[in-house]
């Protein structure tokens, strides 16, 4: 268990400090910034390259929502939903931490957003609370069932981490501009923290939002689930 735990914090890591690494430091940089479509594949790149790493390890998942879905689904044991969150946080916070010292080294540094999820006056785009409820439950719960399908075992064995880390940049190229994308709890909570205020006023929607999402992912699974 040890070993899995272990395994969560360092792909929840990467994938905070690569997806929101990349918006920090590169999305804007003047004259060579990767924008939006960098941003989404830098997140998809860290889902993908740790799923390749660690995923025969403890599974892969880098977010509580993924964890529960997983659970719904009949994929992951209860018991162990708990600790394997814990990691998600403990790892998601660690790796905003050192953006935070990175960039914090810059001569003329302000915080600025740094990659917090928002919605309101505080969304990329303006959209709403309900807006952003909708986008995170509805991406999210497609997010698991790309999983869970591609988890399958009617599907090819070793291609997951591909189909997985191309949803999640799909997901980040729809909803860059609604959120600044979570999907993921442990990744808001991480830059919330550092953000602090309004982050930290408006990071409920970025838990509740994800973890029904990641529910009616287990359970929309299930229905269209033919394996048994």
């Amino acid at each position: 268990m040890q070993k899995k735990l272990i395994a969560e914090f360092l792909g929840t890591f990467w994938l905070v400090f690569g997806g929101c690494g990349s918006a920090i430091f590169a999305a804007a940089f003047p004259s060579l910034g990767i924008g939006f479509l960098g941003v989404a594949f830098a997140f998809g790149l860290t889902v993908l390259t740790m799923a390749f790493a660690v995923g025969g390890i403890s599974g892969g998942h880098f977010n509580p929502a993924v964890s529960v879905g997983l659970t719904v689904a009949g994929r992951f044991p209860g018991g162990q939903l708990i600790p394997y969150i814990i990691a998600q946080v403990v790892g998601a916070i660690a790796a905003a931490a050192v953006l935070y010292l990175i960039a914090s080294g810059k001569a003329d540094f302000q915080l600025g957003g740094f990659a917090a999820n928002g919605y309101g006056e505080h969304s990329p785009g303006g959209y709403s609370m309900v807006s952003a409820l909708v986008a995170e439950i509805v991406l999210t719960l497609f997010f698991l069932v790309v999983i869970l399908g591609s988890t399958s075992s009617k599907v090819p064995a070793g291609f997951a981490p591909i189909a997985i880390g191309l949803a999640l940049t799909l997901i980040h190229l729809i909803s860059i501009p609604i959120t600044n994308t979570s999907v993921n709890p442990a990744r808001s909570t991480g830059q919330a923290l550092f953000v602090g205020g309004w982050a930290l006023q408006q990071l409920w929607l970025f838990w509740v939002a994800p973890i029904v999402g990641g529910a009616l992912g287990g359970l929309v699974w299930k229905l269209v689930d033919d394996s048994e």
